[in-house]
């Protein structure tokens, strides 16, 4: 089907044929004229492969640029180890002049530290326009400035056994959107596991990312902002949380995380992990990002496989593009930008298994991707958005690669066909009734210029609740020097955690 060109792109494609490859002005522009030649993006692995959808959209473009003979290229550097590597690379390189990158690609949560550390250069306020999910946009702002435009999403989201549910008398074992508290998933749980006829390697009801690093993080935080204590930073990314808010989300955090409940190797369960224990028929549910919607189906039919809403809050992953300060090709870097997040490169996201950040790319069937793919990848099998060919696998974040990230993207496992179910109109078959509304009601991680000392001590702090608790006071791994060996009560606890929030976040006003 043909793809609509829409005007966005017309005006994009007659931006890059200017002299100066600008944008027109605005904050992103760099004043002078800028000889047009290569602009760099610095990113993560593309985890969708060799010559995967991110890098089909800089080809694409890159095409465009050559019909036009605009004198613009696009070239992209992947960056080598696990996402904490990654960012103080992109930070170092930024901080001392010395980068040659013109777009980075940063986690959402990197976004107010780069921002603060006036590396990254305010854009213009319509990149972000109506189109794009409010809760996505508002990854890309800091302060009153727009300084990164949102790439790809992420969300939580519920994976469910629907063969398990039937074999346990559920009436509609297609939950879709019924389970809405985690009351409500605990009492299918109960239900599971008193059911005849499972497999012998059913062990609990269900799993999570629990190991400590940024999955706990994100269970934590979910666990929190569905008691109303999520709000643990102010807008100016200080401390703003007590002991009393804590403990009412520790308390919901070991709710959720009961050993009568929860699959004991979550405490030390990676993603992939949490996709090998679930596939195996360990356990009935499980929360994951949307990457695992292709992953699953490549072991599991429609008939068995199901997915819905987390119950309660689910926090926000992605990826966003900002413009280095010191870039000398900033109006180009912007335009780049303009295309690579636009409504056709975002509804090529959606297909590729990324969660797109455009309501467009979910609900309007006039967007196509087939167009966008360039020519050095001639065979339609081969392009994104066919539904064919589509490598989906188990590397979890396109910041990290290593199999422990906070946020997911779709992986390669090598399979030469897709079998994720698809919709009337070609996208993944969850993308408009499941995975859009998740999207609209996510929540943000705290925004802090700190995110590093916060996650880091957070996860930390947590560990007496999944056994990883007995560091020593002051060790590195137990986060400073108020560290508590095993607190006997939740709210001893939230005074230790409370305590070393305030050590690692300036405080509130």
């Amino acid at each position: 089907m043909a793809c609509v060109l829409l005007p966005a792109l017309l005006t994009l494609l007659t931006a890059a044929c200017t002299a100066d490859g600008r944008s027109g002005g605005g904050p992103s522009g760099a004043p002078g004229a800028a000889t047009p030649g290569e602009i760099v993006i610095a990113s993560g692995r593309d985890v969708t492969g060799k010559g995967g959808i991110r890098q089909q959209l800089i080809d694409a473009w890159n095409e465009r640029q050559e019909e036009r003979r605009t004198g613009w290229t696009a070239r992209l550097v992947e960056l080598p180890g696990a996402a904490d590597q990654q960012r103080s690379q992109l930070l170092g390189a930024l901080q001392s002049g010395s980068a040659e990158y013109d777009v980075v690609n940063l986690d959402v949560t990197w976004v107010p530290e780069f921002a603060a550390a006036g590396v990254i250069r305010p854009l213009a306020k319509e990149l972000l326009d109506r189109d794009m999910i409010d809760a996505v946009a508002r990854t890309g702002r800091w302060k009153d400035d727009v300084v990164a435009v949102p790439f790809n999403s992420d969300v939580g989201l519920l994976y469910y056994r629907k063969d398990y549910l039937a074999k346990a008398g559920v009436k509609d074992p297609d939950l879709g959107g019924t389970v809405r508290t985690w009351d409500r998933l605990r009492s299918l749980v109960r239900t599971v596991d008193t059911a005849d006829g499972l497999p012998d390697s059913y062990t609990k009801g269900w799993t999570t990312q629990l190991a400590p690093y940024e999955g706990r993080t994100v269970n934590a935080v979910e666990a929190f902002a569905s008691v109303g204590a999520g709000g643990l930073v102010d807008a100016e990314g200080r401390y703003a949380s007590d002991p009393d808010r804590i403990e009412d989300g520790l308390g919901e955090l070991k709710d959720r995380t009961d050993g009568a409940y929860t699959l004991a190797d979550a405490t030390s369960s990676y993603e992939a992990d949490t996709l090998d224990d679930f596939e195996a028929g360990r356990t009935a549910f499980l929360r994951h990002w949307p990457y695992a919607y292709r992953t699953l189906h490549q072991a599991l039919p429609a008939s068995r496989l199901g997915v819905a809403p987390l119950p309660g809050k689910a926090v926000l992953g992605g990826q966003n593009l900002a413009v280095s300060s010191d870039s000398p090709r900033a109006g180009a870097a912007a335009d780049l930008i303009r295309f690579l997040t636009d409504k056709v490169s975002e509804r090529c996201l959606l297909d590729a298994g990324f969660a797109a950040t455009r309501r467009s790319a979910y609900t309007d069937a006039n967007i196509e991707c087939g167009a966008r793919a360039p020519r050095s990848h001639p065979d339609p099998s081969t392009r994104a958005g066919t539904g064919t060919r589509a490598d989906a696998g188990k590397d979890d974040d396109a910041g990290r690669g290593d199999g422990k990230g906070g946020g997911g993207s779709p992986g390669a496992r090598g399979e030469r066909t897709s079998r994720m179910p698809l919709d009337g109109d070609g996208r993944p078959a969850y993308a408009a009734r499941t995975l859009l509304p998740a999207l609209e009601h996510a929540v943000q991680r705290p925004r802090t210029p700190l995110y590093g000392a916060f996650t880091g001590t957070f996860a930390a702090r947590l560990g007496p609740l999944f056994g990883d608790g007995s560091e020593e006071p002051g060790s590195a791994a137990a986060g400073g020097s108020s560290a508590c060996r095993r607190p006997a009560t939740d709210a001893a606890l939230a005074v230790c955690l409370d305590r070393a929030l305030r050590e690692a976040l300036p405080p509130g006003g």
